[in-house]
């Protein structure tokens, strides 16, 4: 009995450390949120706005870009997948993978040849274990992400997507990432970027009518210049609503450890209690007995 009070106390004591782990990461994914949230809500309608210019220009200009052709000289896909550096986030970077996964499965379908660019070491890891090549890699930031880094990212796509057939070049790019509703609900979701897909004669709900242009010096430099701009917002955007959502997993995935924490802990001292009355119990019998016997 006093080995089994001994290994109940080993494991609160250990349940009592995780505890305070688990209860450290929650405090600092809840300080780190509320930032996280405000740079994403703040990318958005610049995002919004360069998107609504490169629609103006390629509908009203009527011209053929290379960013906003379809290309059939090569199979080759570029897909962008976001997910985060660390673990302990609940479903996370599970959900994201597979939506992942879903969308590889399609594109192969099709007759597409998926070429991976992965950002966070939980997908690096995933995809190096099942020994998959990936074109680029990118980590160490996945819950404040860096301008520089979506300058980066966006640059490798794009010299993807330019570069001809037998180069690498890629047909299309499209990008799985997590996007941040509320602090209790986040979606992965699958967006291509290129080519670009504009719908002539569509406002969206709410919008002003898309307005008439003259561009100078011409709509191909306008182009030129909005398009690599516009896909640099779009993957910042991504990288920002993924951050978010991570650090609003991670904060509900902790919280709920915690409170599993103090359930065991609670378990843990019962059955302790228990083992030591049921010692206590055999120890008076024991003395009783004894006592019995030096009468007889």
């Amino acid at each position: 009995m006093g080995g089994q009070q001994r290994v109940y106390k080993q494991r609160i004591r250990s349940t009592q450390t995780l505890k305070k782990v688990f209860r450290a990461m929650e405090l600092i994914a809840a300080s780190r949120i509320g930032r996280a949230r405000k740079l994403a809500e703040r990318a958005a309608p610049y995002t919004r706005a360069i998107t609504r210019s490169v629609s103006a220009v390629a509908t009203h200009a009527h011209v053929e870009h290379p960013l906003t052709s379809e290309r059939h000289d090569t199979n080759r896909v570029a897909i962008l997948i976001i997910t985060a550096d660390r673990g302990m986030a609940g479903s996370y970077n599970a959900s994201v993978l597979r939506e992942a996964e879903r969308l590889q499965a399609r594109l192969v379908d099709e007759g597409k040849e998926p070429e991976l660019y992965v950002t966070g070491r939980r997908g690096i890891g995933f995809f190096q274990f099942r020994g998959r090549p990936m074109v680029r890699t990118w980590s160490g930031s996945s819950d404040a992400p860096e301008h520089g880094t979506a300058e980066e990212i966006a640059q490798a796509l794009l010299e993807a997507f330019e570069a001809a057939p037998e180069d690498g070049g890629v047909s299309e790019i499209h990008i799985v990432y997590t996007r941040f509703l509320s602090m209790v609900r986040q979606e992965p979701r699958v967006v291509r970027i290129l080519p670009l897909e504009i719908v002539e004669g569509v406002t969206p709900v709410g919008e002003d009518p898309l307005p008439l242009y003259d561009f100078e010096p011409s709509p191909e430099a306008v182009l030129d210049d909005l398009l690599p701009r516009y896909i640099q917002a779009r993957i910042y955007t991504a990288l920002l609503q993924a951050a978010a959502s991570e650090l609003a997993s991670r904060q509900r995935a902790m919280h709920t450890a915690t409170e599993n924490a103090e359930d065991l802990i609670r378990t843990y001292t019962r059955l302790a209690n228990t083992a030591r009355q049921a010692e206590i119990t055999q120890e008076i019998s024991e003395i009783v007995s004894g006592a019995d016997a030096l009468a007889s």
